[in-house]
């Protein structure tokens, strides 16, 4: 321990400057890039859009915000033996914008399966030394009649409309500019082939169950629909190529769904028709689930199996309605199970209904966990949010995870016998409350998906994590605590990208657009911001871009303008950097005063004197009584081998006396040994400026967390020290106690150094699997066969 030998010592911050910076915060701009400093903390300032009039500074809309409405009249029919959809719509468009425009641009998302289709040519591909039938046919792309006919699209009146189809986007050419202010109506006729899901991928289509015959369809991105004409970018009306997924306006939507007459239908909205398309009994369970506040089954197993084998040949409609959407998808099938419930509190000013469909297969899980799940996620999200402002929320087991305004499709299917894994369980309750919690984000909070992935993918994976986490306290979650983000923080640099990156350009895709930006948003909450400013200034972004189009300038400047807390250093490395999380604790020195107390100087000093004098050979000597010379010749002793070198005087005594009592208790704290001053060194090793956490383990087996900002590293982003005073012995030193930084080396945290051991496989399978995490033969399986 080294001593120090000035009278007060109080914690200061020693920065030492070492280096030069190495290029590490690549993707970013540099403010200084020749030095330690001036760097990780400077202001975004370029990096984001200039505020004007319609964006403002503080994060809000804007005086002279605006944004385009689209509503739609639309006629669809599902053709249930060619498997062809067919449809016919009015669309009214409102131009808010100060711009007249010549043109409109429309989307096709089903022109993404056409055999010319972009995302088929652009795709990278490669051979294996063994290859299935499926993935030879990919290299051999056939003609299947994939993609959308358009039939007709002509104004109000009947008259034909010029238009060009670029693979997935439509140019409609209107007859005269349509000026600021005014509307226009247009008609658009068209069909297409549904694609097999299973095989063809997509978002919608169908999957058909040879066991009974039958076809579950989930119709999605169906329509020709607007494009979205923005203040900030004009018509977003890049490709779809199967990842970015869509830029849409808000509207309202009238939908007659024409299917055979024994299928259920679920949709965007509110069934206007249900007397005409229901049963009397299924009417009133309706009715009755609409008092519930447990999940009724309108629609029985046993109605759907009866539908399965009968098949009816006649036909229905079925009428939906939907106001303020910028979406809208459908079911179909004769196989679906429908179960209803009213949400009779947690949601200020609503109680919409949580709805499932699913067929038999998911029967085990959906019936028992699916529309409380929906149920759970509205009131978390609202409670983080705004209140759910819509009429339903439906969650539909569909094999696959999509979301839309007020449905979703998701996955969560039993064996044969009834039974699960907990890893399925987990896995569909997980997905159920990501996508309906979609409705928030983007389906209200409408940012573009098409640019940037993470606003909505990112914002809602962090709420589906809170959800998670007040479902179970033991909840399994895969995405949102911080250390699960490090094995990908901890990848090599060309397999990264900034989460600032188009949906196109990143090469892994879930743990850039929807871990890592969730990851980032958790450690906000429970690290940097605290709970209480984070959750004010999320719910402020979520208040004021409701049912708009917010950019992530507009979150980024809102979270700052409604908390007080300079995040441009945090936003510039977890969004706009590639760089990980790695502090490194390089070493820790204790210092205790050297007090002027006579007795304890002379004991020290005698202590060090002693220390001096001794040597291996001084002390083999001692040992072997050795027969020293001025023992045996006296002559040779004079006063300093009889001086007592560390006696003091009654007169040093007294005015060290005099001296201490003008201390106050702190200070003689100091002087009493009571308090020990800790010098902690930090490096940063991996680059990203983070908080550091120190965890103090006492002797006495007690524990305490300092907090240090990570505005520590503003003066050398490389390495810095901290003193701390203690007043308990320290055990041992702990950084980032709880795992909450993402630091991708966890060997460097503590001191003294921690040896890690390699685990090792002693018999197979010996240990019992982690929770969440069951495979193979599940163990509900297994119990009922009584092993």
């Amino acid at each position: 321990m080294k001593r120090i030998s000035v009278l007060m010592t109080y914690v200061c911050v020693s920065v030492i400057w070492y280096g030069l910076m190495t290029g590490r915060l690549a993707a970013q701009q540099l403010s200084n890039a020749a030095s330690n400093h001036g760097n990780r903390f400077e202001q975004l300032g370029t990096l984001l859009s200039d505020p004007n009039i319609f964006r403002t500074a503080s994060g809000a809309p804007g005086a002279q915000y605006w944004q385009q409405k689209a509503d739609y009249v639309i006629d669809v029919e599902i053709d249930d033996e060619q498997q062809v959809l067919r449809g016919s719509e009015t669309i009214t468009y409102t131009n808010n914008s100060p711009d007249p425009l010549s043109y409109l641009w429309v989307q096709l998302d089903e022109n993404e399966h056409a055999v010319d289709a972009e995302n088929k040519r652009f795709a990278s591909s490669s051979m294996r030394d063994d290859m299935s039938p499926r993935e030879l046919h990919k290299f051999m792309p056939l003609e299947k009649g994939f993609g959308v006919r358009i039939h007709e699209v002509t104004d109000v009146n009947g008259n034909p409309l010029a238009h060009t189809v670029n693979y997935t986007m439509m140019r409609i050419d209107l007859p005269g500019a349509l000026k600021p202010g005014a509307r226009y109506v247009f008609r658009i006729k068209w069909e297409y082939k549904i694609t097999d899901r299973n095989e063809e991928g997509g978002r919608g289509g169908y999957e058909y169950f040879a066991k009974d015959g039958n076809y579950l369809y989930t119709i999605a991105q169906w329509y020709p629909r607007m494009a979205v004409y923005s203040d900030f970018q004009g018509w977003q009306n890049k490709q779809f190529t199967g990842r970015g997924e869509f830029a849409l306006a808000f509207g309202d939507f009238k939908v007659n769904i024409t299917v055979p007459a024994d299928h259920i239908v679920g949709a965007t909205g509110e069934c206007m028709n249900y007397p005409s398309v229901l049963t009397a009994a299924q009417l009133q369970r309706w009715k009755t689930a609409q008092l519930s506040a447990e999940p009724i089954e309108v629609v029985t197993l046993q109605e759907a199996k009866t539908a399965m084998q009968q098949k009816s040949t006649k036909k229905k409609t079925w009428t939906y309605e939907a106001k303020n959407v910028r979406d809208f998808a459908f079911v179909s099938s004769r196989r679906l199970v429908w179960d209803a419930m009213r949400v009779k509190d947690g949601i200020e000013g609503n109680q919409p209904m949580a709805m499932s469909y699913y067929g038999e297969e998911a029967y085990p899980l959906y019936n028992r966990y699916s529309t409380k799940a929906v149920a759970h996620t509205l009131k978390v999200y609202s409670k983080h949010t705004i209140p759910y402002p819509y009429p339903v929320a439906i969650s539909v087991e569909a094999a696959n995870g999509m979301e839309y305004p007020m449905i979703c499709f998701n996955y969560g299917r039993a064996d044969e016998d009834g039974t699960y894994s907990e890893a399925t369980k987990y896995g569909m309750i997980s997905v159920i409350i990501h996508e309906v919690g979609h409705n928030f984000f983007p389906m209200i909070v409408n940012s573009d998906e098409r640019q940037w992935t993470w606003m909505d993918e990112g914002l809602n994976t962090f709420c589906q994590f809170l959800a998670e986490q007040e479902w179970d306290k033991n909840y399994p979650s895969q995405r949102g605590p911080a250390h699960k983000i490090a094995d990908y923080m901890k990848l090599p640099k060309e397999q990264l990208e900034p989460i600032m990156t188009n949906s196109e350009n990143i090469v892994q895709f879930g743990p850039n657009a929807y871990a890592k930006p969730a990851t980032a948003l958790n450690i906000l909450r429970e690290t940097v911001m605290g709970r209480t400013l984070f959750d004010y200034a999320f719910k402020e972004y979520a208040r004021r871009w409701a049912f708009k189009h917010p950019t992530p300038a507009d979150f980024f400047r809102t979270m700052e303008d409604a908390s007080a807390v300079d995040l441009d250093w945090f936003w510039r490395g977890w969004f706009f950097g590639i760089e990980p999380v790695d502090i490194s604790l390089d070493s820790v020195t204790p210092y205790r005063m050297q007090t002027a107390r006579p007795s304890s100087a002379k004991a020290d000093e005698k202590k060090a004197y002693e220390a001096n004098l001794q040597t291996i050979s001084r002390q083999r000597n001692l040992e072997e009584n050795r027969s020293f010379l001025v023992d045996q010749d006296t002559a040779l002793q004079d006063f300093y081998n009889k001086w007592d070198r560390f006696s003091y005087s009654a007169r040093d005594e007294a005015a060290f006396q005099s001296f201490y009592q003008q201390l106050n208790r702190q200070e003689k704290d100091i002087y009493d040994g009571k308090i020990t001053f800790y010098e902690l060194a930090f490096s940063n090793k991996g680059g990203l400026v983070m908080p550091i956490i120190v965890q103090w383990n006492y002797v006495d087996g007690s524990t305490e967390i300092d907090y240090i900002p990570a505005y520590i590293w503003r003066l050398n982003e490389q390495y810095v020290t901290k003193v701390f005073a203690k007043s308990k012995e320290v055990a041992s030193v702990q950084i980032d106690p709880f795992r909450e930084t993402a630091d991708i080396d966890e060997g460097n945290n503590s001191w003294p150094r921690k040896t890690q051991p390699s685990k090792f496989e002693l018999f197979k399978n010996g240990n019992p699997e982690a929770r969440g995490q069951s495979s193979g033969q599940n163990p509900m399986k297994a119990a009922r066969q009584g092993r």
